[in-house]
């Protein structure tokens, strides 16, 4: 018996229905992990209105999918992954983009390979990120507060990715096109 409730917008806690409908207004469809945090107000909430400030930064639109990808890929969450390779097409990212961030590997351009190796050093330090790591993401033509944004953004998607792993939210249909499995986990010959 499944332990996390796939809620509607008439089953959703009546201070989550608003963001229901503002989700799936911007969808299209209810993405069933918003359904399953929908079980806490104060995490879709918190989630809804920390990812809301992200793409208020000053990142642009494909680097803050750099950052959302490189903490999806870290915290193994098959649904982010998904959403934001979805995001990432639309965007107009090349093939070899989406590549390197869905298997964890060197980016080809070197101002988002030093967003990606910065938000891996937010993720590996908690924070505390060394000055020299610091230094290489200011060089590569960032600001302090690019410095923030990321924590911000890394933030944001680890309360999307963690709860998604907890409610063991499943791939929609509409994202199947962009199913992706964590490394250590795939198959021999996938």
């Amino acid at each position: 018996m499944p332990v996390f409730t796939v809620h509607t917008a008439e089953t959703a806690p009546a201070t989550t229905r608003r963001a229901i409908d503002g989700v799936r207004g911007r969808f299209g469809w209810l993405p069933t992990p918003v359904a399953l945090m929908a079980e806490s107000p104060q995490l879709l909430t918190g989630f809804l209105t920390a990812s809301a400030g992200f793409e208020q930064t000053d990142l642009a639109p494909l680097e803050r999918e750099v950052v959302i990808l490189t903490v999806s890929t870290t915290n193994e969450c098959h649904v982010c992954v998904a959403l934001h390779t979805g995001k990432l097409t639309q965007l107009g990212a090349t093939t070899e983009l989406i590549t390197a961030l869905r298997s964890g590997s060197a980016l080809p351009e070197p101002r988002l390979e030093a967003l990606r190796r910065f938000t891996l050093a937010v993720l590996d330090h908690r924070g505390a990120v060394p000055d020299a790591e610091v230094d290489d993401f200011l060089t590569a033509g960032y600001q302090p507060r690019h410095a923030l944004d990321v924590v911000l953004g890394v933030g944001a998607y680890t309360m999307s990715t963690f709860a998604n792993r907890l409610t063991q939210a499943p791939l929609d249909p509409p994202l199947a096109a962009h199913a992706w499995t964590p490394a250590a986990r795939r198959c021999a010959g996938s």
